[in-house]
């Protein structure tokens, strides 16, 4: 039996797909420790977040103990033009944990020994490059006051007269742009893609 070459890409693309899903999936206890340089944490990444968690949050570290099951420095890429360390992965055990510590992380600037880190969810890098291919959009969307929003894994949200809209590409957004002109907005106020 032979595939058309539409049929073939069809299944590649759901493969990797799912592939990214899985990869994603086996990420989601993860947390992305980024900007502390290398060599600073003295008993080993682990300690890391309990440190970060001490210095910033205190309360959020006694309401109950956080199990690390696991902490490292992520590869090295080499990337001359930003020679930045290697962020820590943490791997905690339970979901819930790591829900707390980035809601509570996106309220203040975090640090570390008084040097500013970012704590982020780890993603692949499929998704990761997926999430920033939106991101003209979503500045866009934001400077004309549309709420956005980037859900997971790469879609993209926002309010448009008092209805939530979410797209999974940006076709079906300029789809929409085309089809749907707005009655109560200006015309100009249209994302533009």
């Amino acid at each position: 039996m032979l595939q058309t070459e539409e049929e073939r890409e069809l299944r590649l693309k759901r493969n990797e797909e799912s592939l990214q899903e899985i990869s994603d999936s086996m990420r989601k206890c993860n947390i992305r420790i980024i900007g502390i340089q290398e060599g600073e944490e003295e008993n080993g990444a682990e300690s890391v977040l309990k440190e970060i968690i001490a210095e910033n949050f205190p309360n959020l570290g006694n309401e109950r103990e956080m199990c690390v099951e696991e902490a490292f420095r992520s590869p090295r890429f080499l990337n001359v033009k930003r020679p930045t360390a290697r962020h820590i992965v943490v791997k905690l055990a339970k979901m819930n944990d790591k829900e707390r510590i980035l809601r509570a992380a996106r309220q203040k600037k975090i640090t570390y020994k008084g040097t500013p880190i970012r704590l982020s969810v780890d993603f692949s890098a499929e998704t990761l490059q997926a999430r920033r291919d939106w991101n003209d959009i979503f500045k866009s969307l934001k400077d004309k006051n549309f709420q956005p929003r980037i859900l997971y894994p790469a879609k993209i949200s926002f309010r448009y007269d008092g209805e939530i809209k979410t797209f999974p590409d940006k076709h079906k957004l300029r789809e929409f742009i085309a089809m749907r002109p707005s009655p109560t907005r200006n015309p100009q106020e249209a994302p533009n893609i």
